[in-house]
């Protein structure tokens, strides 16, 4: 499966999702694309713990994880002190794909968002998609996570362009 040149062994992936048979899809197909190293979390809560042991380089989260959710968890690693990488990349794999569900996500701070059920090939597009991913971080009142606009033209000029 690994046909781009991204050798992925070295990736630590954490996988939060309350089905168990999700995080072993999910891990089997990390372990096809070479990840070597990839630990499992079943609720958001328990998610937060193994990403402060694990410390991962990549998360993969559901949104739907009695009793908290995981938009909650994105929140959370973006934004609370005990967070040990606010800037990880934060995959959103969920059943929720409605428009406002996936404007809350990157909303949340996600830096992609991807739809179940999920194959191989789009699960490995999405992860080279952030493993290249070159947004900076933006930070004010409201929000802290990747820059929310996937398409930067200077050439823009309308009313909600950016001061420099």
């Amino acid at each position: 499966m690994n046909t781009s040149g991204y050798s992925l062994d070295g990736l630590r992936v954490l996988v939060c999702d309350d089905s168990r048979q999700i995080r072993s899809l999910i891990n089997s197909f990390l372990n096809g694309f070479g990840v070597k190293s990839v630990e499992e979390a079943g609720d958001a809560d328990e998610s937060f713990e193994r990403m402060v042991e694990f410390d991962p380089d990549l998360v993969i989260t559901d949104w739907n994880m009695p009793p908290t959710d995981g938009l909650d968890f994105v929140k959370k690693v973006r934004n609370s002190s005990e967070s040990p990488n606010p800037y990880v990349p934060i995959i959103m794999l969920t059943g929720y794909t409605e428009l406002y569900r996936v404007k809350q996500a990157r909303d949340a701070g996600i830096s992609a968002f991807l739809a179940k059920p999920v194959s191989a090939r789009a699960l490995y597009k999405r992860l080279t998609s952030v493993v290249d991913d070159q947004r900076p971080f933006v930070r004010n009142d409201l929000y802290f996570g990747p820059c929310r606009r996937m398409n930067v033209r200077s050439n823009y000029m309308g009313g909600e362009r950016r001061k420099a």
